[in-house]
């Protein structure tokens, strides 16, 4: 498809803030073909196997849905990491996009309402992610969004019967905010 073809498309996506009752469609996106591959999740997962834990408010927790027609095509959340307050102005960043979906700038979208939130209402520092290092798009998309890879995690994840590297990315605030001290 061309990529007038895919701007054309764009009217039709909704990101909308995901919840509890999206945990069926979130958790067939998440073990569909094309898109488990890019994540930690496994092939051929009963869609039930997912459902309490994306059906549960997180709190701490940005979490989006993209929907088209219905139908959720990508997903993506801010995570808060653990419960120590020494890692509070983190978040760890999660995303799937339904193949279909993938290089039409549902997956920037996302991001860049997640990176808003952060930015602009949550008070968090930094972003990190992981990705399977043979995932050049996603890398140069993160890159583009303003991540920097911090390292690499040699053999992270079993993928398709071989073991994969990871390269560690972050994204710091790039304006952090400033307290006032006006009385």
């Amino acid at each position: 498809m061309d990529r007038a073809a895919h701007e054309a498309d764009a009217p039709s996506l909704t990101i909308r803030a995901r919840e509890p009752e999206d945990a069926a469609g979130m958790s067939a996106l998440m073990g569909s073909p094309g898109t488990f591959e890019g994540t930690l999740q496994l092939p051929d997962m009963p869609v039930a196997s997912r459902l309490e834990f994306l059906s549960k408010v997180e709190p701490g927790a940005c979490n989006l849905v993209a929907v088209a027609e219905g139908r959720i095509v990508g997903c993506a959340g801010l995570h808060a990491n653990g419960t120590s307050m020494r890692r509070a102005h983190t978040r760890s960043l999660g995303i799937g996009i339904a193949a279909e979906w993938q290089g039409r700038g549902v997956g920037r979208q996302l991001i860049a309402r997640l990176l808003d939130w952060a930015d602009n209402w949550a008070g968090v520092l930094r972003v990190e992610l992981m990705v399977h290092a043979d995932n050049d798009r996603a890398q140069a998309l993160y890159r583009n969004m303003g991540f920097v890879e911090e390292g690499r995690m040699r053999n992270y994840a079993l993928k398709n019967g071989r073991f994969v590297d990871a390269v560690a990315m972050a994204r710091l605030h790039p304006n952090p905010p400033e307290l006032s001290l006006r009385a």
